[in-house]
């Protein structure tokens, strides 16, 4: 599946890496799923010895083989994984690890006490969850051993077409204190104003068969490209610097996973840091994309 995002190989990927790292990035997100263990490797291989400076975190939990316990968020599979990952990091820690989806079927407790443990022998610095709803965060940090397992991130999905994190995640975020690592910040590419109407840019990700976000309104999902290309006219840079500034202005987000595939394409979704949009550039972005109020928030909201 995640051939049709990217193909890189040692080369390429260390041109890209050092590219950001010269643009003052200092993080580097993989999993142990993304193509199986190979991004780990190829991070581990691109960064060598510089563990220093250089942050990387890392997730378990989805599926990696055929067996019974190879996926969840069991203490077996979350050890397992989490030494595995360090090998093909060559690292001695993770900075932040993941559970990269809610388990189900394993007990919270059991859950936590294995992230308490890896945080106690040292493999990993701090941990955080992705892709949870609310009560499934609050859940995990009421059942943490220690202060020092508590999740002290989420990854998640946040983008000016899915705004969905507004009802509940970044509340909790903000009144938890945990800090936002976006994933997928353009939508993969549907906000960088390449897709319009009825015109899917080749090459893309979509081209080649990827449907991640659903997109459930797509005239709502043009009417925002439209604004985002204005409003980048008006700063002289790309509809997907703006959908980027944007997400930077929201509260509790700490940094954004941003891909590419080219230098160009890093070097200029970088530039984001630095535009400052206007109160009335927020206004319309926010207009243009904001979703109504679900139970109960309305009824909070009248009163």
């Amino acid at each position: 599946a995640f051939g049709r995002t990217a193909d890189h190989g040692v080369a390429e990927a260390r041109r890209l890496v050092d590219l950001c790292i010269d643009h003052g990035v200092n993080l580097f997100d993989t999993a142990n799923m993304y193509s199986i263990g190979l991004s780990e490797e190829i991070v581990g291989e691109v960064l060598g010895g510089r563990q220093d400076d250089i942050l990387v975190t890392s997730k378990a939990r989805m599926p990696i083989g055929e067996g019974p316990n190879d996926e969840g968020a069991s203490r077996r599979h979350l050890i397992r994984e989490s030494e595995r990952s360090l090998k093909r990091l060559r690292r001695d820690h993770i900075d932040i690890y993941y559970v990269h989806e809610w388990d189900g079927l394993t007990p919270v407790d059991e859950k936590m006490a294995a992230l308490d443990t890896l945080v106690a022998q040292g493999k990993v610095r701090y941990t955080g969850c992705s892709n949870y709803s609310a009560w499934h965060v609050m859940k995990s940090l009421a059942a943490a051993p220690s202060h020092a397992s508590r999740f002290a991130t989420q990854q998640i999905h946040y983008t000016l077409e899915a705004r969905e994190a507004e009802y509940a995640l970044l509340p909790l975020s903000v009144d938890q204190g945990l800090g936002v690592m976006v994933w997928s910040p353009l939508a993969a590419g549907l906000l960088s104003g390449k897709h319009r109407r009825g015109v899917t840019a080749e090459g893309s990700r979509q081209a080649a068969g990827w449907d991640e976000p659903p997109i459930r309104d797509a005239e709502r999902l043009y009417r925002i490209v439209d604004a985002l290309v204005e409003i980048a006219g008006a700063h002289n840079v790309e509809a997907a610097q703006i959908a980027l500034a944007w997400l930077l202005t929201r509260p509790a987000i700490a940094s954004l996973v941003v891909g590419g595939r080219t230098e160009a394409q890093f070097a200029a979704n970088l530039r984001a840091v630095d535009i400052t949009l206007t109160h009335d550039e927020l206004q319309r972005l926010n207009a243009v994309s904001r979703l109504p109020l679900v139970y109960p928030y309305w009824h909070q909201h009248n009163f």
